[in-house]
């Protein structure tokens, strides 16, 4: 039958059984094996790398977040002393504005900005300004990290000890239960996971 039929007819019809055949293949099949494998295998990673606390989830370690001072359940935009604080972030580590903020390092705003920063963590941490490490005063490329180097950690210690009513040695202990080592034991600088560290804090207060 298919054969008294034009050939342009015949030709768009084998074109749309395979149009069909992949789109089971490729639309269907294949994204509910790969999302079956993820569930088994990285069912953490595959479901956004949540952080739970008391089975709520209170974020994601994959998405840094601000730890400002609550008063009377009004965010008042400054740092809580009670928690590590994160890296700066251009978009307010909110995942829809993620980016930097694209100034260059003798821009002149930047340079304002980086100044007053220092100033303000060296203050906030009770520490001398040239100690405020580089990460504390920019902003990640994405906005969203969440991981802080061990030095800004280590900055943070004394502060947050402080005004939680814990030892030092208790908070530091904290800081290097949740310390990571270099990538492949050379690539980068070891650092800390704020959400996961401020989970670990709230946890042992």
């Amino acid at each position: 039958m298919l054969s008294s039929l034009p050939a342009a007819v015949r030709n768009h019809l084998a074109a749309l059984r395979m149009l069909l055949v992949f789109t089971v293949l490729t639309g269907i099949a294949y994204p509910l094996l790969i999302t079956g494998v993820a569930q088994a295998a990285f069912s953490d990673q595959a479901n956004g790398s949540l952080v739970k606390n008391n089975s709520q989830v209170v974020g994601s370690s994959l998405i840094g977040q601000n730890y400002d001072l609550v008063v009377n359940g009004k965010d008042t935009g400054k740092p809580d002393p009670k928690y590590f604080q994160p890296r700066p972030s251009a978009g307010g580590y909110d995942p829809l504005a993620s980016g930097a903020t694209n100034l260059g390092p003798n821009d002149p705003d930047l340079v304002k900005t980086i100044d007053q920063r220092r100033a303000a963590i060296a203050a906030f941490d009770g520490v001398a300004p040239a100690s405020v490490p580089a990460d504390a005063l920019t902003s990640s490329g994405s906005g969203l990290d969440p991981d802080i180097s061990k030095a800004y950690a280590n900055e943070q210690v004394d502060r947050v000890a402080k005004a939680r009513g814990l030892s030092t040695a208790t908070v530091q202990k904290l800081v290097e239960d949740n310390t990571h080592s270099r990538a492949l034991g050379f690539l980068g600088e070891p650092y800390v996971n704020v959400v996961k560290l401020n989970l670990a804090l709230a946890k042992a207060a």
